[in-house]
């Protein structure tokens, strides 16, 4: 019950962190930020869905490569059968990592591999220890940040890809990298990327902006599991508002019809 408490907290902290981070983008706009790259994505669009080979590929890159420091808090291992994964394969991935669980018998509390129920487990035990490993920045969870902003998709694959030298004579704070789409365009992370960093088990060549795109589009999924479910939701309800309004426009001339030939 406690844990679950403390989920759903945080889950709701997470939440406003998002809205806020979307209610500045104005501001944050000023700051001299380009726009994102606006590209089309497969799941955009009244009828788009995942791509869910390059959100396999995505989960990838984000296991080897973003898992050091980025948590994702709310999914967990059983939600990847979304993408296309089967029992075994969900309870092999799972079983690659550890989590924390107890307290045992004595009271301690205990390591042990990961199940499909788990959750991703984080890289750090608590705040304070990520800002320590990251020279006082805190690593964003990645479960809703494509959420925190409207072109939060195109602003994430930007981001990953817009590392470049800064203009000349132009020096940021110590330990920052210049990024032409961060607002203030210097930014903590180091670029995260680089050609041939993962070896894609379908042998997809890993460029960059490759690996930007497949993980972009699995974090998307992360912030948005229901997507495809709710546009099929939404277009059942317009076919049965479209049906409803025939009859009811049938119903209303047959009246109006009787009471004309009577009146």
């Amino acid at each position: 019950m406690t844990i679950a408490m403390s989920r759903t907290a945080t889950f709701a902290a997470t939440v406003l962190l998002a809205v806020g981070m979307a209610a500045t983008s104005p501001a944050r706009a000023v700051e001299g930020a380009l726009d994102p790259i606006d590209r089309s994505w497969p799941h955009a669009g009244l009828f788009g869905s995942y791509d869910r080979a390059a959100a396999q590929r995505g989960l990838q890159v984000y296991r080897e490569v973003c898992s050091g420091c980025h948590s994702l808090d709310y999914v967990a291992f059983r939600n990847l059968q979304a993408l296309g994964f089967g029992e075994e394969e969900v309870r092999s991935l799972a079983g690659e990592s550890t989590v924390i669980d107890g307290p045992d018998e004595a009271g301690d509390m205990f390591e042990r591999p990961a199940t499909p129920a788990d959750y991703f487990p984080a890289p750090y035990p608590n705040e304070q220890a990520a800002r320590a490993a990251n020279g006082g920045a805190l690593p964003p969870d990645l479960s809703l940040l494509t959420k925190a902003r409207p072109e939060g998709t195109d602003y994430l694959y930007s981001v990953l890809l817009g590392y470049e030298e800064p203009p000349v004579g132009e020096e940021g704070p110590e330990g920052m990298y210049y990024n032409l789409y961060f607002p203030g365009h210097w930014i903590a992370m180091p670029p995260p990327l680089a050609e041939g960093q993962v070896a894609y088990a379908d042998g997809t060549e890993a460029t960059v902006e490759q690996m930007a795109s497949d993980v972009t589009t699995f974090l998307t999924w992360a912030a948005e599991p229901t997507l495809e479910a709710r546009k099929q939701t939404g277009l059942k309800v317009m076919l049965f508002l479209i049906v409803l309004t025939g009859l009811l426009y049938a119903t209303k001339r047959k009246i109006w019809a009787q009471l004309y030939r009577t009146a």
